[in-house]
């Protein structure tokens, strides 16, 4: 978890966390690649008609691409970064999607584990943001150390926003 200083709307905001999801969501693609390539290396060639031999180079490939790359491609190209002023969510790989939910307007942390969760130390993190559909950060490395950041941060900011509503001075 590295810091990163970077302005924001004229006030400094340093990035606390960046997250993607656990790494477990990688094995299987790579041993279908693995697989494959085994699988390929062995059998293209050796078949005993030449059609079958066509159809294991065109297939090969093929299942390698969406059993293998894209769900790396996909795991990649989502990514969550808590700063300490928002929330912001990238996903896509050939679409970007971005969210950013300013820190203010979070209301409730809450924390979801499986059994599998709580064996590999990850879980989902639900945000409830007003009366919007709660945001979901699936699968986040450690969440209970998400969430106590979380928690800090978003009592700092409601205490410079209840600073700011007095007058600039903090009501304790």
């Amino acid at each position: 978890m590295s810091t990163q200083q970077f302005e924001a709307e004229g006030r400094n905001e340093t990035r606390v966390v960046r997250l993607r999801k656990h790494g477990r969501h990688l094995v299987l693609p790579v041993l279908v690649l693995v697989a494959l390539a085994g699988f390929g290396g062995y059998f293209i060639g050796n078949l005993p008609e030449p059609w079958m031999n066509v159809a294991a180079l065109v297939a090969a490939p093929v299942l390698g691409l969406l059993l293998g790359v894209l769900p790396i491609l996909s795991w990649l190209s989502t990514r969550t970064t808590v700063t300490t002023r928002r929330l912001i969510i990238r996903r896509g790989f050939l679409v970007h999607h971005r969210s950013e939910i300013p820190l203010g307007r979070i209301r409730e942390v809450r924390t979801r584990r499986g059994m599998v969760q709580r064996m590999f130390g990850c879980g989902d993190i639900e945000l409830l943001v007003g009366v919007d559909h709660p945001v979901v950060v699936r699968d986040a490395v450690r969440p209970q150390l998400v969430v106590d950041a979380l928690q800090e941060l978003i009592q700092v900011e409601f205490a410079s926003e209840r600073g700011a509503w007095n007058g600039g001075v903090a009501a304790v």
